[in-house]
């Protein structure tokens, strides 16, 4: 009653304020009489709705809590969080990207702000007999396998999927003119090849995922003839199936109608205004040996190209299953790219960014050891995708296992991402993460196409001088041996240390203990255990050695 009555009493006063202001020509006390008058009904209105506890209770001034929840995100941003403690990418890192963007080197005064003691910090040792930076062109990576027929020699680092209609044409537009600048790759995202794409001629990886957007029927199943009319193009430089992604693994994907404009339609296919589902699993295929008769299929149809599937890393089994068949069949992927758990997406359940799929190192160790314990690492190629931002990133990944890295975030950080975390509400503040006209104009792409360019080639040019201070020559002369981390606060171990390598064809002949039941139960014929007495027990990605 006491606040129905102060919210009265304010209303009521407010309302006189406005009468006599008018009444006597004194503005000042009219408007102040306007705002009493606003404030008493919202008071009214807060007093009688039944959705929200606190304005209930606490008329007018509770919206006040509203309103720092809704700037809290800016606050930590901007005051509150350290250089190296926020998330999913520290100030750190992100003005580091942002520089090299801008031409800057990105570097730091008066040295480390991180805790060198911490266990889990990671280093790598430079050499007394380090090396002059080699003044030559960016090293390459041929992906292409015995049956592709146009291989193709992939950058270090590259730009990683998004679809079009996740970002807007403009930052599209400016990822794939900084690729063509840079001699880099652009992934397309599981939404297809758009207009945006092909604008500037950058080599494009085709995706292809389980809604195939691009190359589908009005049903929603694979059209090879719409395929291999894109496949074959000559900016198309590689086809990649997307098995899962990092930040949602096991989820299909939902496109409603209202997204699905002109453009976005053109693009993947579908009806304007059609709500399109992706399920959670290809349609084409449902054991290991279809899933491999499946790449061969797309190579076939692509003219040779090569062709490869991405994944986030879960069932060690259901990997060790698409091993035995690339054995049985005779055939493999001509390169597989590693998700981590920690990539990041437009929109996911928490639960799945959180808890679901295996974190990068643990998978692109645990793929690189399958594919040499199978005798075939040799010939296929491995990418690894997951918070890739810096050149010791880079280094640090193919320590692990990987040929090459993409990167996302790090190529939305180029071209004015801020890290605003509002991508799924198409209200991105700088027009990359949006299909809002009036924002996607503040991404000028002339501009950013440069800076797409140049953190790329700074980047990878840190790698570069990171591996010439380890005295080494080429980033092949990089493995386990090279990473070190501190396991406690007296210890740090090597990468080789600390986990079990496998040798070539190991598993072919004398499978380790701690892979023995996961290849035990791996079918090539199926997703399913072996042994048909239920699940197979499930391990860490990575044993120790003494296991």
């Amino acid at each position: 009653m006491k606040r129905a009555l102060v919210v009265g009493v304010v209303g009521g006063a407010g309302v006189a304020a406005v009468t006599v202001g008018v009444t006597i020509g004194h503005w000042l006390l009219a408007v102040i009489g306007l705002v009493a008058a606003g404030l008493g009904l919202v008071g009214v209105f807060d007093l009688l709705q039944t959705q929200h506890s606190i304005t209930r209770n606490y008329p007018v001034v509770g919206h006040l809590r509203f309103l720092l929840e809704r700037i809290r995100p800016e606050i930590q941003q901007y005051f509150v969080e350290t250089n190296t403690a926020g998330t999913p990418f520290d100030r750190e890192t992100r003005d580091l990207v942002y520089d090299r963007a801008k031409g800057n080197h990105g570097d730091e005064p008066f040295g480390t702000e991180r805790d060198v003691n911490a266990v889990g910090y990671e280093f790598v040792a430079h050499s007394m007999r380090a090396r002059p930076k080699p003044d030559t062109p960016q090293p390459r990576v041929r992906l292409g396998g015995p049956r592709c027929t146009k291989p193709y020699d992939i950058a270090l680092l590259n730009v990683s999927a998004m679809s079009f209609g996740s970002l807007s044409g403009q930052a599209i537009e400016a990822l794939n003119w900084g690729a063509a600048l840079g001699g880099f790759a652009h992934d397309t995202g599981e939404g297809s090849i758009s207009r945006h794409h092909t604008a500037h001629g950058g080599d494009l990886i085709m995706e292809v995922a389980s809604g195939y957007f691009g190359c589908r029927t009005p049903e929603g199943r694979f059209d090879p003839d719409a395929f291999a009319a894109r496949a074959t193009l000559d900016q198309v430089k590689a086809i990649n199936i997307k098995l899962s992604q990092g930040a949602k693994p096991g989820l299909g994907g939902l496109l409603p109608g209202s997204k699905v404009n002109a453009e976005v339609a053109e693009a993947r296919g579908v009806p304007v205004g059609t709500t399109v589902v992706s399920p959670p699993v290809h349609p084409e295929f449902s054991t290991p040996l279809e899933l491999i008769a499946f790449v061969d299929r797309l190579r076939d149809l692509s003219g040779g190209k090569p062709v490869g599937f991405k994944l986030c890393v879960g069932s060690r089994r259901e990997f060790l299953a698409i091993c035995k068949a690339m054995v049985a069949s005779g055939s493999a992927p001509d390169f597989i790219i590693v998700d981590g758990s920690e990539g990041g997406t437009g929109a996911g359940p928490v639960e799945f960014e959180d808890h679901v799929g295996m974190p990068l190192t643990e998978g692109l160790m645990f793929v690189h050891n399958a594919l040499v314990g199978v005798g075939l690492r040799g010939q296929v190629r491995i990418g690894a995708s997951g918070k890739v931002a810096t050149g010791i990133d880079i280094v640090k990944r193919i320590c692990q296992g990987a040929d090459f890295t993409l990167a996302a975030r790090a190529m939305m950080f180029a071209i004015g991402c801020i890290q605003a975390q509002t991508c799924h509400t198409n209200t991105c503040p700088v027009g990359v993460a949006t299909q809002d006209p009036q924002r996607a104009r503040g991404l000028v792409v002339t501009d950013k196409k440069e800076r797409v360019f140049q953190y790329q080639e700074k980047t990878v040019n840190s790698a570069r001088q990171i591996i010439a201070s380890m005295g080494l020559d080429d980033f092949d002369q990089l493995s386990p041996r090279k990473l070190f981390r501190r396991v406690d606060p007296q210890v740090t171990q090597t990468y080789q240390e600390l986990f079990e390598w496998l040798e070539p064809e190991q598993l072919l002949t004398a499978p380790p203990t701690g892979w023995g039941r996961d290849w035990r139960e791996a079918d090539a014929d199926s997703f399913e255990p072996a042994s048909h007495l239920g699940r197979a027990e499930e391990r860490p990605a990575m044993s120790r050695g003494d296991d």
